[in-house]
C-alpha cells in the first residue's frame, strides 16, 4: 500500500499566529522548514515559533484524552465526504457535532474555540492532504528509510521495512 496518499500527523504543524497548517519538509539551521496544505508556499520558522505536530494533540474527554487522529476519524464517521462546519459556524452547530462524533468529550475543559481549531484543521486535511492516516508501523518504517537514504513517502511501507 502506498504511503504517498496518506498522512502522517507528526509531520503536520500547527504554528501560534499563523494560519493554516504546515507540512514539516527539513530542519534548518535555526528552525524549521515549512509547507502550507494549502498553497504550497514554503517559509522557516525560527526556533522560538510556537511550533505543535498535530499528532502530539488530544482533546478532553470524560474518560482522559483522545488524540487527534481519532477525533478525526470520528469526524468523518459522522461527516462521511462533506466538510466540517466552518469555524464560523454558530457555538451550538459546533457543540453538536461533537456531541455527535465524541459524545463523551469534557465540556469544562474542551471549549468552542478548542472545536474551531479542530473544525478548521478537519478542513485542511480534507481538502489538501488525506484523511487516511499512516500507522505507527508506516512511519516507523517511513522513518528508517529516511536514515538510510531511501525516499520516505514513495515506497510502500512493507518494501521500506526490507530496505
Amino acid at each position: 500500500m502506498e504511503n504517498t496518499n496518506k498522512t502522517d500527523l507528526s509531520r503536520i504543524l500547527s504554528v501560534a499566529g499563523q494560519s493554516g497548517l504546515f507540512r514539516y519538509l527539513a530542519q534548518a539551521r535555526n528552525g524549521a522548514i515549512v509547507e502550507s496544505l494549502k498553497d504550497g508556499s514554503r517559509t522557516c520558522f525560527n526556533m522560538k515559533s510556537r511550533i505543535t505536530t498535530l499528532a502530539d494533540i488530544s482533546i478532553y474527554t470524560n474518560d482522559g484524552e483522545l488524540k487527534l487522529r481519532e477525533v478525526f476519524d470520528k469526524l468523518h464517521g459522522v461527516l462521511g465526504d462533506s466538510d466540517a462546519p466552518s469555524s464560523k459556524a454558530s457555538a451550538d452547530e459546533l457543540k453538536k457535532l461533537f456531541a455527535e462524533a465524541v459524545p463523551d468529550y469534557d465540556a469544562d475543559r474542551f471549549y468552542v474555540s478548542h472545536m474551531k481549531k479542530v473544525v478548521d484543521w478537519y478542513n485542511a486535511l480534507k481538502n489538501f492532504a488525506s484523511l487516511d492516516f499512516m500507522t505507527d508501523e508506516e512511519i516507523e518504517a517511513a522513518a528508517k528509510a529516511e536514515l538510510e537514504g531511501q525516499p520516505s513517502g514513495e515506497d510502500s511501507a512493507e518494501d521500506s521495512e526490507n530496505a
